[in-house]
This record gives C-alpha cells, structure tokens and sequence, in this order.
C-alpha cells in the first residue's frame, strides 16, 4: 500500500499532482490532499475523477509552527510510515506587493514551512521512498553575487538553514538590504534556500537513504501557465499543471537515480547548484 502526500494541494500544480498520483496509483493506496483552507480542501478532492487511489482531504498550513508534526505523527499512526511526499506549499508574492509587508508570511509558508516539512516526513520515509520540495530553477547559487554564497553553501543542519533565512527576512523587513548585494526580487533568496534545506538534509541521510532507494531532491516544474504565474511573465505557451506534473511523477514513482539524490532537478535533470 502505498501512502502519498501532497502540501498546497487546492490548485494549480499541487492540485495537478494530486489528480497524478491518484490515476497512477491503485484503490489499495492512499493520496493525502492537503492545503490551508478546509473547504478548499474538501472542493479540490471533490473535484478529482473517480477511480485510482483513495484521495483523503487533511488540513494542513506549514506557515503553523506543529502543523507538520502533528500531522506526520497521525500518518505514523495510521500507516506505520510515508511513500511518497511532495512539498509544493507556497505564498505567491505580486509585482505590487511590498516586500517588507510580506516577508514574514512569505518566509514561514515558503521557507520555515519547507524545513518543517522535511523535519517532520523524512524520517517517515519507507524503503523507495520520495521526498520532493518544489522548488525554481532560481534556486542555485548562480544568482547570488559570490559574496552571498557563504550564507547558503556548506550548512551543516536545517536550524542552520533556518538561521540564515531569518537573517536575510530581517534585512529585507528593515529595509537595509538596499545597501547590500541581496536580489531585490525576494523569490531568489527563498528559492535558494529551500534548495539549500534539501541539500543540507541530504548531506546528512544520504548513505542510508540512497542504500534503502529513496530519493530526496529539490525539483523545478519549469514555468508554468497559470495566473499567479501570469503577474509576471508571459505564460500563454507554458505548459498547463497537468502536463508540467508529469516529470514530477515519474520521479516519484519511477526507479531512483542514486545520482539525483539531494540534487535540484528539472525535466529528471540535475541543475548545478553553483
């Protein structure tokens, strides 16, 4: 039997994914549809066609300090560990929207909310499991000035990844990153970031979890057309979230590429981290 969860999972790719792994998979398993919003919750399972995996709703805000836990810990309950979890939960964030305003939000949903995650499911993980944090192709140290390389590269634990989020939430909620060489454009850093968590995580599990099958990764769906997507960027030739999903799935469900572990992924390829 085997038992998946998906974080921001009312819409969009989220959504997307959820519809996946609920076609692919078989009525003995279990897909956890998970989001914020409990009637949106309850909307997005009532939404999916019939047939494949059981698709339970569950509420869950990563922005919530516990949340995680508490919900990782009734999993543990119910089915003795996890198979499958994409952690693809994120606060959008606009052209207009004042950066100071949002940082905090934007940081626990995004960022804080990614550490929980991978704190609270990996060590749920069953053999040939999959852990994936979506992530952004921004994610790589490649866009931030080598000055800045210090604060993401080389973190010996996710309190560390933690620490060095919250030291730049702090500088960009002042207002004196104006006068350092941080990107003004908040997705960079926080990207970044999540990519360093997975990366960090990985440094520390990979020998076990490589030698039991599982897979642990940051992965980049590439642009897709939605409308948040839209504020920003021409989307009307991107792919739609169904088919964007697609390579997402195959690596969940597909055998593991020992040299995808701890790795940033698009379209099943690694992209260098510097």
């Amino acid at each position: 039997m085997t038992v998946a969860l998906i974080t921001g999972a009312t819409q969009g790719l989220g959504l997307a994914l959820a519809e996946g792994l609920a076609t692919r998979l078989g009525p003995d398993d279990t897909v956890y549809l998970t989001g914020r919003d409990l009637d949106r919750v309850t909307t997005a399972v009532a939404s999916l066609p019939a047939g494949g995996a059981r698709v339970r709703a569950e509420l869950l805000d990563v922005g919530t300090p516990d949340a995680a836990s508490k919900l990782a810990e009734q999993l543990e309950e119910r089915h003795g560990g996890v198979d499958i979890v994409f952690g693809n939960a994120v606060m959008r964030v606009g052209p207009d929207d004042d950066p100071r305003a949002i940082v905090d939000t934007y940081t626990e949903v995004n960022n804080f909310g990614t550490t929980r995650l991978l704190r609270a499911f990996a060590p749920l993980l069953r053999d040939n499991g999959r852990l994936l944090i979506v992530a952004s192709s921004l994610g790589t140290l490649h866009y931030l000035a080598p000055v800045l390389h210090r604060h993401f590269a080389n973190l010996t634990d996710l309190d560390d990844v933690d620490r060095a989020v919250a030291a730049w939430r702090d500088l960009v909620k002042d207002g004196t990153i104006r006068a350092t060489a941080w990107p003004g454009f908040v997705n960079i850093p926080s990207k970044i970031a999540q990519v360093a968590a997975v990366r960090t995580l990985a440094a520390q599990r990979r020998t076990e979890d490589v030698a039991r099958g599982i897979l642990l990764a940051a992965v980049c769906p590439g642009m897709i057309n939605t409308p948040t997507s839209a504020l920003w960027w021409d989307v009307s030739t991107a792919p739609t979230p169904a088919e964007a999903a697609v390579p997402l799935l195959d690596l969940a469900l597909q055998p593991a590429d020992p040299a995808h572990y701890g790795q940033l992924l698009r379209h099943g390829k690694v992209l260098p981290w510097a």
